[in-house]
C-alpha cells in the first residue's frame, strides 16, 4: 500500500492495483480491477474499437470522470489493436484513424498520483511522457500508423459546464480543444464513470441528464455507459431524453446501464415490465438537485415515463 496526496494504492481480490481516494472513501475500478472493468464495462459495451473503425472522419469520445486514466487509456489500447488488426486483414495501408477525446474532472490529482505509480497499476506504464502533458497542458497529441489521439483535458464542475453549454454559452480554457459549433464536437460515445449517487449526487440529477441530451448532435448516434444499474439513475437517464437499457454484467455488478439517443444502439431496452416494477418502487424518484435521497415516483414523474417513446 502507498499513501500520498489523498490517495493511496490498493490491492484488490482480483491481484490488480487501483487508487483509493481517501477524501471520497471510493476506490476506483474496486471489482476486477481497471483494465478489466475498463474493457468490459465501457470499451467493448459501447462497441468502440468497431464504431471508430467504421465511422467517417474522427470519432468522439467522453471520457466523463478521468481519474486516473484506466477508461481512457484502454480505451485507447484496445481501438488501436482492433485498427492494427484490421488494417493486417485488409493488407493494405490506410492513414490513421482520428480519436478526439475529451476527459473530465474536477482534479487531475489522481491522475498525478498515478503517474507516481504506474509500475503498480501497469497500464499506464509507456505512456508518462504524454500523461504529463496532459496534467501540465490540459491536451496532448500523439499518433502512430493506424490511430491519431487528440486528447484534452477538461478540469471544473461538469454540471455547470453542460449547463452553460446547453445554452449555448461555453466557456472554456484557450488550451481546450473543444469547437465551438456543437455538431462539431458533439460525442459518438460517452464513459460515465463519476463517484457513485451516495458520494457525488451532482452527477446524477434529471437536470443534468438533460443538459447532456441537449449536449448531443441528433444526427450523431451516442450511446453511454454507466456502472450504475439503481432505479432512479435509470428513470434520470429517461427524463433526460435518453433512451434506456440493460447493460452487461461488469466485475461485482450483476448489470450495469447503457443509454442512447438511438434505440438502435439498445441491446436490450427496458421494457414495460421494468416500468411497472419501478412504479411500485420506494427509490425511483430521480434526483432533482445536488442531494441523495430516496422516494417512490412522483405522480409527476411517473406520468412522464409512461409517456416516453421507449415505452409507447
Amino acid at each position: 500500500m502507498s499513501t500520498a496526496d489523498g490517495y493511496k494504492i490498493v490491492k484488490l481480490r482480483s491481484g490488480a492495483h487501483s487508487v483509493h481516494s481517501l477524501a471520497d472513501d471510493e476506490t476506483f475500478h474496486p471489482g476486477i480491477g481497471p483494465v478489466a472493468e475498463a474493457g468490459e464495462l465501457y470499451v467493448r459495451q459501447l462497441r468502440l474499437p468497431e464504431r471508430v473503425r467504421e465511422t467517417e472522419g474522427e470519432f468522439v469520445l467522453w471520457d466523463v470522470g478521468l481519474g486516473a486514466a484506466a477508461n481512457a487509456l484502454t480505451a485507447i489500447r484496445l481501438i488501436r489493436e482492433d485498427l492494427a488488426s484490421s488494417n493486417v486483414a485488409a493488407q493494405e495501408s490506410r492513414a490513421p484513424k482520428i480519436l478526439r477525446l475529451v476527459s473530465f474532472d474536477h482534479t487531475s490529482a489522481a491522475l498525478a498520483f498515478g503517474l507516481q505509480h504506474s509500475v503498480e497499476l501497469g497500464y499506464i506504464v509507456g505512456h508518462e511522457t504524454s500523461l504529463a502533458e496532459l496534467v501540465e497542458n490540459h491536451s496532448v497529441k500523439f499518433t502512430d500508423s493506424v490511430l491519431e489521439v487528440a486528447w484534452t483535458l477538461e478540469l471544473g464542475d461538469f454540471p455547470a459546464f453542460l449547463s452553460r453549454s446547453s445554452r449555448g454559452n461555453e466557456a472554456h480554457s484557450s488550451k481546450s480543444e473543444i469547437g465551438n459549433r456543437k455538431g462539431e464536437m458533439a460525442p459518438h460515445a460517452i464513459m460515465f464513470d463519476p463517484h457513485s449517487p451516495k458520494k457525488n449526487p451532482a452527477m446524477w440529477t434529471a437536470p443534468l441528464f438533460e443538459d447532456l441530451f441537449r449536449r448531443l448532435d441528433p444526427q450523431r448516434p451516442c450511446a453511454l455507459a454507466t456502472f450504475s444499474r439503481s432505479t432512479m439513475a435509470r428513470a434520470a437517464l429517461l427524463l433526460g431524453g435518453f433512451f434506456v437499457g440493460v447493460g452487461h454484467p461488469s466485475g461485482l455488478k450483476e448489470e450495469t446501464t447503457v443509454a442512447a439517443n438511438n434505440l438502435e444502439l439498445l441491446d436490450e431496452p427496458l421494457d414495460r415490465r421494468w416500468l411497472e416494477r419501478v412504479k411500485r418502487s420506494d427509490s425511483a424518484e430521480p434526483l432533482r438537485e445536488p442531494v441523495y435521497g430516496r422516494a417512490p415516483l412522483s405522480p409527476e414523474t411517473w406520468e412522464k415515463l409512461r409517456l416516453h417513446p421507449q415505452f409507447s
